[in-house]
């Protein structure tokens, strides 16, 4: 029960910054905002490719920022960002 609520939890923190614009979509515009260490979290959809997940993973330790693994596949994800593609991977800005 605690993980479904971690997950809505996660869902609306990214709702909230969808709509504040503060959202970085892509694998590699992810990656390069983690080197700047500008995002504040990153959300991987469940079906992300392992070689992005474990670069996710990797950049996402050096700079001590976290990473939430959604429910949600990248066609779904897509689709709750309201654009039309997919999406795998998501940065919030602070």
């Amino acid at each position: 029960m605690a993980k479904k609520e971690e997950v809505s939890k996660d869902l609306k923190e990214l709702k909230a910054k969808l709509q504040e614009n503060k959202v970085v979509v892509g694998a590699d515009r992810v990656l390069k905002s983690l080197k700047d260490k500008s995002l504040s979290k990153v959300f991987l959809a469940s079906n992300a490719p392992k070689k992005i997940r474990e670069d996710m993973q990797y950049y996402a330790k050096l700079t001590g920022t976290s990473i939430s693994e959604l429910d949600l596949d990248n066609e779904e994800l897509g689709l709750f960002c309201k654009k039309n593609f997919l999406i795998a991977v998501l940065g919030t800005k602070e």
